[in-house]
């Protein structure tokens, strides 16, 4: 696999590459100046899941911000500078534990030099970012449009830029919102480089289409073991990116823990809210560190049997429901009783 082989980067006190676990990240959208707001926001994505974080720095004052919010969370701390040299070599020392440049973007080669220079004289590595959209317009003549082989290309040549100026801490990232021409520039980039990938499909969209979009992207690439971290982008609240990142590093088997909740589609045997109920039991199990499967059915006569594979599993009927374990009846109870029912079993089961 190729994820094995990556070379190791160490991010503050977490490490990506060499056959270590897929790291799951995520951007806050407040104003990094506004800290109060930046910390609260960073720990409800570590209590969701969240493994390391990114913030942007487009002034000095948010590059100023990053070492009070550094002292308030317990996940590394990753800088976002565009355009700007000066925000990144401020962000390394102000304690960020990583910095994301385009070195396109950034200006001459003395600028790159000095944000070069300030990560090594602290050893912050560098994510080189090129997103499809930013791609040079050589390039994109060169292969007669926005392509894969443009992507990685672009890609390449900035480390090689770094790596000129005698550093190679380097993450790579790149990304397209064209979900198949990401996966294919993945593949590509994967067989010319052992550094280690920051995967992600961009501007993927709201929570619906851009979570259909990054399981596939990301289930494609990650299932050919490509891809060191990942972060799922959605336009939403930050927290649903972790809880679709945890889903899918979990149906590709990348990662054990937490519950999975499975739940049958509905039809006109169900005389039961099951919406609702599949739904409040996936909220009510979130933070449960049980490496368990839970079943919510909604139907008394054949859900025991469409449970089996799972653990512990509930089934409604008319007024009342059934708790099932491994396909076997337990105990009948009132509809009405079903979630604390299975609440109490999973708390058992914890002890």
């Amino acid at each position: 696999m190729y994820r094995d082989k990556t070379r190791t980067v160490q991010i503050g006190d977490k490490v990506i590459g060499g056959g270590n676990p897929v790291l799951i990240q995520s951007m806050t959208n407040t104003a990094t100046e506004d800290v109060e707001a930046t910390v609260a926001q960073i720990l409800r994505l570590e209590r969701a899941g969240c493994e390391i974080i990114r913030c942007t720095v487009p002034t000095m004052e948010a590059a100023q911000a990053l070492s009070k919010i550094k002292e308030q969370i317990h996940i590394p701390l990753v800088a976002d500078i565009h355009f700007d040299y000066k925000m990144a070599i401020a962000a390394i020392e102000n304690g960020a534990d990583k910095i994301r440049i385009n070195p396109g973007n950034i200006g001459s080669r003395e600028k790159v030099a000095a944000v070069v220079a300030a990560a090594r004289e602290k050893n912050i590595p560098i994510r080189v970012g090129v997103n499809s959209g930013s791609l040079e317009r050589e390039l994109v003549e060169k292969y007669q449009g926005v392509t894969a082989q443009g992507i990685v290309e672009s890609a390449l040549n900035k480390v090689h830029i770094i790596e000129e100026l005698g550093y190679d801490n380097l993450v790579i990232s790149i990304k397209s919102s064209d979900v198949m021409m990401c996966v294919r520039a993945h593949e590509l980039l994967a067989e010319q480089t052992d550094y280690p990938l920051h995967v992600g499909i961009t501007e993927s969209g709201t929570v619906a289409s851009g979570n259909i979009k990054s399981a596939v992207g990301l289930g494609i690439i990650l299932h050919q073991g490509i891809g060191d971290t990942i972060r799922v982008s959605l336009t939403g609240d930050p927290v649903e990116e972790i809880k679709s990142a945890r889903l899918i590093l979990r149906t590709l088997g990348l990662r054990k823990g937490g519950i999975e909740v499975v739940s049958c589609p509905t039809c006109g045997r169900t005389k039961i809210d099951l919406i609702g109920l599949a739904n409040r039991v996936e909220e009510m199990v979130a933070d449960i560190p049980l490496d368990i499967k839970v079943a919510v059915m909604g139907c008394a006569v054949n859900g025991p049997g469409e449970a089996k594979e799972a653990d512990i599993g509930i089934a409604g009927g008319i007024g009342e429901g059934l708790l099932i374990k491994k396909g076997e009846i337990i105990k009948k109870v009132p509809e009405a009783e079903l979630l604390d029912t299975l609440r109490e079993e999973l708390l058992h089961w914890q002890e």
